[in-house]
């Protein structure tokens, strides 16, 4: 115990608390807020006239019954703490310990059952290994709190013991020197009364004086001369009785005043003093323990690296929660699937038995997958690029604006130079049509995207039924596999007004970075290309947010659905004139307002540099230090002045519209609070290295910003 008062302290052992044992012997170490006050007596000394009356006291014969019964008094409480505390102490860590192996084998058991290979991998379970180190770690903290309440319980049982079984010896030692001398006292009394009785009776015979009694009955045959000579030497019996009583008296209580009564008096004071502080010692020592378990809880769910250590070196709670990455997870479980892909099989063709005679050349039933036998196209030469278009319909989608192919290296042949005979439904600008018709690569979409219609409510394109050569024959081209070719046949039935890519024997080429980008670029540089002070992404999200959104419960806190927040990205990254984006249409948006905050959150987080910009990040900090209201808002409104003039009108439309949320809280749930939470690391950006300690901040910056929306931006 005495080590837990005089640890020399050790301003860095905290950042060891999360991954070391449980160092109990250092508790007041790392505790400065009570270590003080169990290495020093708060009260003062005792006044001189207290430290007199305590004197006498000790010194007289009451000191020592004194002392015993403070002594049983202090024994008496420490009894009743052995059975209260101490039973406390020991049901507390049994608690404890039961808590930290429940924690443990839950913690474990999770884990293995996620570890199993039909379970979620990738970045989600190595985080939640990281979660289930953080929890062991608590309950080895639990485990050895447990452990030192029980400690302390032993201790405080063996300290009342030993203090009963002391008191009883110095009671006996103590108060049998007192007893004696009392006894010594008592019996010199009484031979000073007998020694008085005989010498009062002798002088009465000297003096003549009759005398009658016990004594002179016994002399009442005997004369006066010898009456007077036995009654001498009585006197002279009692006089040598009664002094060596006085003597024997003398030198006892010498003895017990000198020596024995002192040092029962020191040793029952070191009793008291030695109870009560161990008493008062194990409660603070149970103080200590309980601030070491909380703080080492929490450097465990949120450490603190040593000075100059890497900061990802150890990971927090909260940081193994973000590692999680979704998208990267799902991508690398479809990709470790590429060698399971099946064998394409080649193009199904239409065989005439022989039997029944051989058909006319040209009548050929369109494949569903778009390949026709080469005969059909062999049959009639392909037309020149120069040659005017089929009577029997408008122009071919060659003539509207669709790039030639040129064809690869060794073939003789380009789509270019072959256009298709086919009467295209619907203007040839780009059309209004679900982000499942958009041009796309993907193997799936070939076949789910023929015979459907379009949203705006053409049908597909549609074969010309006067041509004399009938449905374009792309299954016949030399320079085309059949994936090529069910890509065509894709790109027939789609109403995209894209160039159409070179097409190659083997797997399909991914399609270059778009050519106006609007994901992932600065907003200076929107606002010089499309001349839109706020981003049109940003504007349709927020107007179809306002048209269906400001009922949902849980807006912009409800994830959408990833796949639909992906393909409304490429759509916009693509071609963000596209009818198909116009958001007042909850069919453009597969009818899922939470798809669409989900997309102008992604946007507002790909920013390159954040909405409120890098640059003021700080300053907006700093601002939102402020305790007063008006001083706070003040300080932000003067930052956002100063902000860029993309960044300003974006940050005023997307603050009217989260007021507009805000005013409809009573049945979104959304106050500007839950929407601070969700748009404070959005909008100023994250920053691994400060990411815990300014979290809540931008919270506070961006509920400010909300609560005083009217105050900073005119609505007009």
């Amino acid at each position: 115990m005495a080590d837990v008062l005089t640890s020399p302290v050790d301003g860095h052992d905290r950042d060891g608390f999360h991954q070391n044992s449980f160092p109990l012997e250092r508790a007041a170490t790392n505790s400065p807020a009570i270590a003080p006050e169990v290495a020093t007596n708060p009260s003062q000394g005792p006044s001189p006239e207290v430290l007199k009356q305590v004197n006498d006291v000790l010194s007289s014969e009451i000191g020592i019954t004194t002392l015993l019964n403070r002594l049983k008094a202090s024994i008496a409480t420490s009894k009743a703490s052995r059975s209260e505390f101490a039973s406390f102490l020991k049901k507390r860590a049994s608690l404890e310990e039961s808590n930290a192996q429940g924690l443990k084998k839950v913690s474990r058991a999770t884990q293995h059952s996620l570890r199993q290979p039909d379970h979620r991998q990738g970045s989600f379970s190595s985080a939640y290994d990281d979660i289930v180190q953080i929890h062991e770690r608590m309950s080895e903290n639990g485990s050895q709190f447990a452990s030192s309440l029980l400690k302390m319980h032993d201790e405080l049982v063996e300290l009342v013991n030993s203090s009963e079984q002391s008191r009883k010896t110095w009671k006996t030692t103590g108060l049998s020197a007192e007893h004696k001398v009392a006894e010594l006292e008592q019996t010199m009394r009484k031979s000073k009364a007998k020694y008085d009785s005989l010498s009062d009776e002798y002088d009465k015979i000297k003096t003549g004086e009759k005398q009658t009694g016990k004594v002179f009955n016994a002399f009442k045959n005997k004369s006066a001369a010898q009456q007077e000579e036995d009654l001498l030497k009585k006197v002279q019996n009692a006089d040598q009785t009664y002094k060596s009583h006085v003597q024997t008296l003398q030198t006892e209580k010498h003895h017990l005043e000198t020596s024995t009564r002192p040092e029962a008096v020191r040793a029952l004071q070191d009793l008291i003093k030695d109870i009560d502080a161990g008493l008062s010692l194990q409660l603070q020592q149970y103080a200590l323990l309980s601030e070491k378990l909380l703080l080492s809880n929490g450097l465990s769910v949120s450490p603190i690296p040593a000075p100059g250590a890497d900061p990802s070196s150890v990971r927090s709670l909260r940081n193994a929660v973000l590692s999680i990455d979704n998208e990267r997870d799902l991508n690398d479980y479809i990709s470790a699937q590429s060698s399971k892909v099946p064998h394409v099989p080649g193009d199904v063709k239409y065989e005439r038995n022989p039997v029944l005679g051989p058909g006319p050349s040209h009548a050929r039933e369109p494949s569903n997958q778009g390949s026709i036998n080469k005969a059909p196209l062999q049959s009639h030469p392909p037309q020149s690029s120069a040659g005017p278009p089929p009577p029997s319909g408008p122009p071919s989608k060659t003539n509207t604006g669709l790039n030639p192919i040129n064809p690869p290296m060794g073939h003789p042949a380009s789509l270019g130079k072959n256009p298709t005979n086919f009467t295209p439904t619907g203007p040839p600008n780009p059309p209004s049509f679900p982000p499942s018709h958009n041009r796309t690569f993907s193997q799936t979409d070939y076949g789910s995207n023929s015979g459907v219609q379009t949203s705006s409510g053409h049908p597909p394109p549609a074969y010309t039924p006067g041509s004399p050569v009938g449905p374009p024959q792309l299954g016949a081209l030399p320079f085309q596999s059949s994936q090529a070719a069910a890509a065509q046949h894709e790109r027939q039935g789609s109403h995209t007004s894209a160039g159409l890519k070179s097409a190659s024997p083997g797997p399909i080429q991914t399609t270059s970075a778009p050519p106006k980008p609007v994901f992932g670029v600065h907003l200076s540089r929107l606002y010089e290309r499309d001349g839109l002070a706020v981003p049109l992404v940003v504007h349709q999200c927020i107007q179809a947010a306002d048209l269906y959104g400001l009922g949902v419960e849980g807006i912009y806190r409800q994830s959408g659905s990833l796949v639909h927040v992906q393909k409304l990205k490429h759509m916009f990254d693509t071609d963000s004139q596209n009818p198909a984006l116009d958001f007042r249409n909850p069919e453009n948006f597969y009818h899922d307002v939470n798809s669409v905050t989900g997309l102008l959150k992604q946007f507002l987080r790909d920013l390159p540099d954040p909405l409120l910009t890098s640059e003021h990040h700080d300053s907006f900090v700093a601002a939102a230090k402020h305790d007063d209201d008006v001083a706070r808002r003040d300080s932000m409104h003067a930052i956002i002045n100063s902000l860029p003039d993309p960044n300003y009108a974006t940050l005023r439309a997307l603050s009217l519209h989260l007021y507009r949320v805000m005013d409809n809280a009573h049945v979104n749930r959304m106050n500007s609070h839950n929407l601070a939470v969700i748009f404070g690391p959005t909008i100023m950006g994250t920053d691994p290295s400060n990411a815990i300690a300014d979290a809540g901040w931008q919270i506070k910056v961006v509920d400010t910003i909300l609560q005083n929306t009217y105050d900073i931006f005119d609505e007009d």
